[in-house]
């Protein structure tokens, strides 16, 4: 009956663990989801969320809204409602956009899957917003039939051009072949030579700002082909030319800006100053009221509304016209030696004469830069313009004017396409320093663990005990790990003194090029102490693995003797894998990177793995090389922990005369001795990622304080409680009363009397006595009737 209970309590107690262990890492996995969830939808605004409305967001003090609104809260409707026209349906559109149909090319037609129609919807002059016809395309044509069609152009330049419209219309399905054809096709439209229609060239332009929509990768890997260069190059060419046929109007669509200026015939002999702008709107598109162009002006005149500014000086008395283009986006310069990893706009700004030559030809450029200012400062910048030649941005001719109002400046002497290469250096929240807690706990702990490997090497042969060497090293790897963590572990960046903006506006003659958007400090040390503390924490849960799992085959399994070469194969898990598994994740973070793969493999803040890669946590060294390695190990040793605690030291045989003698106290301390080597006490890890902060802060300060001193734990329970330790420390104080005896003149013979009475009555006392035979490691291998020559053996 007494039996039956014990094995009914045994299996009570392992699905109690059981559910208490797969609870923990439920909630654990939970926590993380939540956690980067919340990462990504949390705003950084210091205003209420609920102030920018409709999906609107709030950026550098004003409300950024998506295509469908506008106006200071995203409020005011910029669509036409959904439509139908005859078989054709379109969902909203945006104001200067064109939608695609819901209908689509059948499978078996050339063009299938794309759209059969589209439908612009615009906005008049007075305001009101309409939607224009349907323009139906041919499922038959696709954009690579269209590029051999190029001779045709003079005869249908509108049907082609509407037909490209249509093809680029769904920005998703575009790939790099459709830019390289499109970008043919339109360019050859705008070329003055094949005599298009003026309606095909306005629609060119939609075509344009629809192909810059496409993904970055596209345009890459279109610039990867070899006749890349001379069809961009014609393309922008052409637009240049293009932009002084207008007289005095303009094309605007929601990427690519065109005006005209037509000079007046009066004055001829005096110089000509044009100024265009460009205004900042509720989005990032351009509209019909983004540009303004001024005449007879003398100098810049930024406001707080212009985000681009452009004085055009000439003297030619002959020229009769000029023309502005103007790029929200860059994929068309494609620069081998400017490299992007920010979505900042770095908007081309385009000036032009319509006289050859750029002798007496002057312009002034001021840009204000759109960055989010709470997480980037700017770095540097560069004035530079597109060299057909070189294919290339070039700085030649340009250099910076010094200004105070936090503008860019640039001034250059001839005309082409402009930009402003900005670099940019992020915010880093640099943490504080170790606090006590942490500093005391990691001191203890190194402390303890030095003297447990010398403790443990210098007595092995005397306790002969079958635990050494794992236990040495997962001592050794976790002392590293700590020294370190303690010393390593911050980051010296942090203590560099950081630029202030005001002197970004460096030196006019330091105009050099840039070769990245983001400056970052390079630190290889840090590198170094991140890859070392990846390394040597794997390692300590591995030998906390193989420590369960050792005890697992003694207590369990009761294998006797151990397989020939044992240590040698541990040590190869112990010590190899984790090399591995770091040297494979260097690997592959280098390899995707390149010279600019430090940051993504550890943080700028502290020197440790990076907790997000480039598409987030999902790809990330932290979760791959670290967090599902960590997690396997401690389900399997949360496993075999719960069958020790079970069939070993809970359970009661009462054939054992050993086993009725096991108190409570001692099957709980047997039980920390085990779960401390294990690491058991890192699921707390889990709940740190809590999204409440008073209870993160609560699971906080238990894991700093539980595994901060785990080497001090290890100390008390693997050596503070064995016999030798106890015996040597007597002998140790023993003789420090001696010699304290001997140095004074007049010893106290009370107190001497006192102090040896308290000492022989501890050591008489039977529950310190048991006490301390109990915290023996080798207790646990005693009540288990291992026979003694396997105790003895010391080769493990």
């Amino acid at each position: 009956m007494a039996s039956c209970r014990a094995c009914d309590l045994r299996v009570l107690v392992v699905i109690a663990c059981g559910l208490v262990t797969i609870i923990i890492l439920a909630l654990g996995i939970w926590m993380t989801v939540i956690t980067v969830q919340k990462g990504s939808l949390t705003s950084s605004s210091t205003i209420p969320i609920d102030f920018c409305r409709n999906g609107g967001t709030w950026e550098n003090g004003r409300c950024v809204c998506p295509d469908l609104w506008k106006g200071r809260r995203c409020t005011i409707a910029n669509f036409c409602e959904n439509s139908t026209y005859e078989s054709f349906t379109f969902d909203r559109i945006p104001v200067g956009k064109y939608g695609s149909s819901h209908q689509r090319c059948d499978k078996d037609t050339l063009n299938a899957g794309n759209p059969m129609a589209t439908r612009l919807c615009n906005i008049t002059k007075y305001g009101v917003i309409v939607l224009q016809n349907v323009t139906i395309g041919n499922c038959n044509e696709n954009l690579e039939t269209l590029a051999k069609q190029i001779d045709n152009i003079s005869s249908q330049s509108l049907n082609i051009s509407n037909e490209a419209q249509i093809l680029t219309s769904d920005v998703k399905r575009i790939t790099p072949d459709n830019v390289t054809s499109a970008t043919r096709v339109v360019g050859q439209i705008f070329n003055t030579s094949r005599n298009a229609s003026f309606e095909a060239k306005a629609v060119a332009v939609a075509t344009v700002s629809q192909l810059l929509e496409a993904k970055e990768d596209v345009f890459q890997s279109a610039a990867a082909a070899t006749d890349y260069d001379d069809t961009f190059a014609t393309l922008i060419e052409q637009m240049e030319i293009y932009s002084m046929s207008l007289g005095n109007e303009s094309v605007v669509e929601p990427n690519v800006a065109v005006q005209s200026v037509a000079f007046s015939s009066e004055g001829t002999e005096q110089s000509k100053n044009v100024r265009f702008s460009v205004k900042k709107g509720t989005s990032d598109s351009l509209t019909s009221g983004s540009t303004v162009v001024e005449t007879n002006v003398d100098a810049l005149n930024p406001d707080l509304e212009t985000e681009l500014q452009i004085l055009l000086h000439t003297s030619k008395s002959d020229a009769k016209s000029c023309g502005f283009v103007v790029y929200q986006k860059n994929k068309l310069f494609q620069s081998k030696t400017f490299k992007t990893k920010s979505d900042f706009s770095q908007k081309i700004i385009s000036s032009k004469t319509d006289k050859n030559g750029d002798q007496g030809t002057s312009v002034n450029i001021v840009f204000n830069p759109r960055y989010d200012s709470k997480e980037f400062q700017l770095y540097s910048y560069a004035c530079v313009y597109w060299s057909f030649s070189k294919k290339d941005w070039d700085t030649n001719g340009c250099h910076k004017i010094r200004a105070t109002d936090g503008l860019l400046y640039c001034h250059c002497n001839h005309t082409t396409n402009f930009a402003v290469l900005m670099s940019f250096e992020k915010k880093y929240k640099y943490p504080e320093s170790l606090n006590i807690l942490s500093s005391v706990g990691c001191a203890l702990s190194i402390t303890g663990l030095a003297l447990t490997i010398v403790f443990q090497i210098v007595t092995r042969n005397v306790r002969k005990t079958s635990v050494t060497w794992v236990l040495v090293s997962l001592c050794i790897s976790m002392l590293i790990f700590n020294l370190l963590f303690v010393f390593g572990i911050e980051n010296s960046n942090k203590n560099l003194k950081k630029k202030d903006n005001n002197t970004i506006q460096m030196d006019p003659d330091q105009n050099e090029m840039l070769t990245q958007d983001i400056y970052d400090v390079r630190n290889p040390t840090c590198t170094v102490v991140a890859a070392l503390l990846h390394y040597f924490l794997l390692v300590t849960f591995t030998w906390t693995g193989l420590s369960a799992a050792q005890l697992y085959f003694l207590l369990i399994r009761t294998m006797k003797p151990l397989p020939q070469y044992f240590i040698l194969f541990i040590s190869l898990i112990g010590w190899g894998v984790p090399a591995v598994v770091v040297a494979m994740t260097l690997g592959i973070i280098f390899s995707q990177n390149g010279s600019q793969w430090e940051l993504n493999y550890r943080q700028e803040e502290i020197c440790w793995l990076a907790v997000s890669g480039n598409n987030g946590l999902i790809t990330s060294p932290l979760l791959w090389s670290f967090i599902i390695p960590i997690t396997i190990i401690l389900i399997n040793n949360i496993v075999i922990f719960i069958i020790i605690i079970v069939k070993v030291i809970w359970k009661t045989n009462l054939n054992l005369t050993s086993t009725k003698k096991v108190s409570s106290l001692k099957k709980v301390l047997s039980t920390l001795s085990i779960s401390v080597v294990f690491g058991i006490t890192w699921i707390l890890a889990y709940f740190m990622l809590i999204g409440k902060e008073d209870v993160r802060i609560v699971f906080n300060y238990m894991f700093c304080l539980l595994n901060t001193t785990q080497g001090l734990q290890i100390f008390i329970l693997y050596t503070v409680r064995t016999k030798i330790f106890q015996n040597k420390a007597s002998e140790v104080l023993k003789s420090l009363s001696q010699s304290t005896g001997r140095v004074k003149l007049k010893p106290s013979v009370t107190t001497m009397r006192l102090r040896v009475r308290m000492y022989n009555m501890l050591r008489s006392l039977p529950t310190l006595s048991e006490h301390f035979r109990l915290l023996e490691p080798s207790v646990i291998m005693e009540e288990t009737t291992l026979s003694e020559s396997d105790q003895a053996n010391p080769s493990i």
